[in-house]
């Protein structure tokens, strides 16, 4: 760590996770984290209204704890990043507002960040800087991605995603009608550890010869699993509660891991990140460092804490963007639920017209096409609040 690497306090609010990280270069100096998932687990899911409600309540506390932690004042930040999108409107709305307060306040850049770039950045915080190009393999609650990234900071590409359902959707689907509750992913792997993997033939979704090679689809699997479920019972028949989770599991690992290590062959990448939520599950851990070790290929996943939505990655993808000089946001900062991962930060106002005049139309990541932001939320330096 060097006294000159930029200091950044990032801050996530993209889901049910309000999450303060401060970052040095590639260091993680506090990763400050609020949960209200015990709230939403009564519901069985995460409810929108109050994961905003509880970030606007833990958002103050959360930063004062981070910066505690450091031993550091806000003055002391060379600037404050935060998940623009994507995520729920309202939630990030809340993190948006405060990153723009703080930055006003004290003087400081501020840098919208990609809720889904920022998830492989964090890897850095653990395993020095990224390897460029980088391949990753991106499973949460939201998102199954296949992503490669030749520069984290300005250039991201996706190779395929989920179609429907995504690993993380289908875990809490899948434990919600085994009654398990909520959220699903960890009860399910604990219990696979006790079960068979190969006692039940579930389906592997999107992997015949006529499937597209990288997208993910789940939700086959899942109705599947339900249908096996409700027929042991309408039989009379005690469900294998530990043979059904090692089983679905095992679908779901199988697929992404499968598809994950021909992607990075294909496109001659040696080595693979994994990270969101999912990645802190064992076995898709386990198998994918068998299959990487078998086709050659260095596997990179961050610790489990890592892994969920936190602040750290947002700091990371925020310290990134200083070391590199990529544009500063301004204080029209939008909240954008629906911002495309092919666009990793979102950049002032002055320097987006600038990029989009500059030859009479706007360019995108994805081959020239642009983007227009679902703006949930616009707010002047005069209006800040």
């Amino acid at each position: 760590m060097m006294a000159d690497e930029p200091l950044v306090l990032g801050i996530e609010t993209s889901c049910d996770e309000t999450g303060v990280g401060i970052v040095r270069g590639t260091t993680l100096l506090a990763d400050a984290v609020a949960s209200s998932v015990d709230t939403h687990a009564r519901f069985g899911g995460v409810v929108p209204e109050i994961a905003s409600r509880a970030h606007l309540e833990a958002m103050v506390p959360t930063i004062e704890r981070a910066l505690k932690t450091v031993g550091i004042c806000a003055r002391d930040l060379d600037g404050i990043a935060v998940t623009a999108g994507p995520g729920l409107a309202g939630a990030l709305l809340v993190g948006v507002s405060a990153a723009k307060a703080y930055a006003y306040a004290l003087n400081k850049p501020l840098y919208g960040v990609n809720h889904l770039a920022s998830h492989i950045c964090v890897d850095q915080l653990e395993h020095g800087p990224l390897p460029e190009p980088t391949m990753a393999l991106l499973v949460s609650g939201g998102h199954s991605s296949l992503l490669l990234a030749p520069d984290i900071t300005a250039d991201v590409r996706p190779l395929g995603a989920t179609i429907d359902d995504a690993a993380g959707e289908a875990f809490d689907k899948i434990a919600r009608v085994l009654d398990l509750g909520f959220p699903g992913g960890p009860v399910i792997d604990r219990l696979a550890r006790e079960g068979d993997p190969k006692a039940i033939a579930f389906p592997r979704g999107l992997t015949g010869s006529r499937d597209p090679l990288y997208d993910f689809s789940f939700s086959g699997l899942k109705t599947a699993v339900a249908r096996w479920i409700e027929a042991k019972r309408n039989a009379g028949e005690e469900v294998p509660v530990r043979d059904v989770a090692a089983s679905f599991q095992e679908a779901v690992v199988d697929v992404l891991t499968r598809k994950a290590v021909r992607a990075c062959k294909d496109e001659g990448v040696d080595h693979l990140m994994i990270g969101g939520g999912v990645a802190a599950n064992s076995r898709l851990r386990a198998l994918a460092e068998e299959r990487c070790e078998r086709a050659g290929i260095r596997l990179r996943v961050p610790r489990p804490g890592l892994c969920t939505d936190n602040g750290a990655m947002v700091a990371a993808l925020g310290a990134e963007m200083v070391a590199r000089n990529r544009p500063a946001s301004d204080l029209e900062l939008s909240a954008d639920s629906s911002l495309p991962v092919t666009e990793p930060h979102v950049p002032g106002e002055a320097h987006a017209q600038g990029h989009a005049h500059g030859d009479g139309h706007a360019h995108g990541h994805d081959g020239g096409h642009s983007h227009d932001h679902d703006h949930v939320h616009e707010v002047s330096k005069k209006n800040l609040y």
